[in-house]
């Protein structure tokens, strides 16, 4: 349904809404029958993405989301119903500034009287490992905002990210193939949706966003077999592996803990994403769809195997 321009239609603040999951968000809203007002926030309305929101029918508003800046950001939550929340880590990789800026925006839509917030988190990788993966900064701060909204009492519905289909095209030296409009097709806004509409989730659910669970020797299988070309899985040492990453060495650590947790824990720590597919709209594109979709051709040039 095209976003609605009637005052009785809930109002949906979206931060990051000229982002992957905030325009995840947006695109499928705007997919539901039902009507539906929409307030994107983003640091620039003169970019291309905003302005075709504009045109779309959102109401595009031009804030900073710094800690410096909270009575702007209380302001661009008024009057909305539902606020959904996203913070960018690899913006700036500072998990600090990332918990301050989440709090605060936490506070903001409480501040406002928003009956629910959609906040998007991670696991505590150090609680469920107890303490033997501490570098995992980026799912570490999202923890961190996720207890303190819940200690304040704020509406909250937590939605957790799976592993983006589009890392493996994404990772330098990889490029996906991106849409028209410079986006790409993410269906982080599908579980968002199926969350505020479903009355089973809401206010205190959890919901863990996946397509399919697939190991990834089963993804290599497939990727050889769509495009034709051999790719193999292959288990490599934490040195190979920091080397390979091509990045600062925190930046490394970090990425070879997730790993590792991954694959002694489990993504999400053991918990089924069955229930979290329950009441969807659609069923979630697949990893095979995925693969049919896109132009691997750069990725291959350069990938000897998938680690």
């Amino acid at each position: 349904m095209p976003i609605s321009f009637n005052p009785t239609a809930p109002l949906v603040v979206v931060v990051g809404s000229t982002g992957n999951q905030g325009g995840s968000v947006i695109k499928a809203l705007t997919e539901s029958d039902r009507p539906y007002r929409i307030r994107g926030l983003t640091r620039d309305a003169t970019r291309p993405v905003a302005q075709r929101l504009t045109t779309q029918g959102v109401e595009v508003v031009n804030v900073s989301l710094t800690i410096e800046n909270a009575d702007a950001v209380t302001a661009a939550f008024a009057g909305a119903s539902i606020a959904f929340i996203v913070t960018n880590f690899w913006e700036h990789r500072n998990r600090e500034r990332e918990v301050a800026e989440g709090k605060m925006m936490v506070k903001a839509a409480m501040d406002a009287r928003v009956s629910l917030v959609v906040w998007s988190t991670l696991e505590s990788i150090s609680q469920i490992s107890n303490g033997k993966y501490t570098h995992v900064d980026h799912f570490e701060g999202k923890a961190e905002v996720t207890a303190y909204a819940r200690q304040l009492g704020c509406p909250l519905l937590t939605v957790q990210a799976g592993a983006y289909s589009t890392n493996h095209m994404q990772w330098k030296p990889f490029m996906q193939k991106r849409q028209e409009d410079g986006s790409y097709v993410l269906d982080f806004g599908l579980f968002v949706r199926g969350g505020i509409e479903s009355p089973a989730l809401g206010v205190g659910a959890e919901i863990l966003t996946c397509g399919e669970e697939i190991s990834v020797g089963e993804m290599a299988a497939q990727l050889s077999h769509i495009t034709g070309k051999k790719v193999t899985y292959k288990r490599i040492t934490d040195e190979e592996f920091m080397a390979a990453t091509e990045a600062p060495y925190e930046v490394a650590l970090e990425l070879l803990e997730m790993m590792k947790f991954f694959d002694e824990f489990g993504y999400y720590a053991g918990k089924g994403t069955k229930p979290s597919r329950e009441y969807l709209s659609r069923v979630p594109q697949t990893w095979g769809e995925f693969v049919r979709e896109n132009d691997w051709s750069s990725v291959l040039a350069c990938m000897i195997a998938i680690q």
